[in-house]
């Protein structure tokens, strides 16, 4: 099946960048799956897979160490777009951020950068509030012990 091209967009700082090695293992109205190896590399995450939510407004990824090791779940507030050419899907990063830690902690990361976001233009009032709304969400969603109903999307597709 032919997919539209997958875009992640950034905030801060403002990019937008093709993931063209990431592969799409499905898609359709509601999510949809990537298997893929880190854009950069670090010492730590290797590889990884992720499950786009897209009526929900967050990613919810899966972390490995080289070694094949869960890193953590790594929890994206996101919101969605087709280009206006329809080849394009575009997923912009909202700023705010979960990790989930094997060991079960939980820390939301980059609240902070919101404020300046909005301030500067970067997210409207809407993108803000749907922003918080999702993260929400998601924290109620992990809080509630219902993690494996999102990550199962993902798991699917491990070897």
């Amino acid at each position: 099946m032919n997919y539209p091209l997958l875009y992640r967009k950034r905030i801060i700082p403002d990019e937008c960048i093709l993931l063209k090695d990431d592969t799409i293992l499905s898609w359709d109205e509601n999510r949809i799956v990537t298997g893929w190896h880190a854009l950069k590399p670090r010492k730590d995450l290797h590889h990884g897979f992720s499950c786009y939510f897209l009526n929900d407004g967050y990613k919810v990824s899966k972390f490995y160490r080289a070694d094949g090791s869960l890193l953590y779940y790594y929890c994206d507030i996101i919101t969605t777009e087709y280009a206006d050419d329809g080849c394009r899907f575009i997923v912009t990063d909202l700023l705010a951020d979960v990790i989930v830690y094997p060991d079960g902690f939980v820390k939301v990361v980059d609240l902070d950068e919101m404020v300046p976001a909005l301030e500067q233009g970067g997210i409207t009032m809407e993108e803000l509030k749907r922003a918080l709304l999702s993260c929400n969400s998601l924290l109620t969603l992990i809080y509630d012990g219902r993690l494996p109903e999102l990550t199962k999307y993902i798991e699917q597709y491990e070897p």
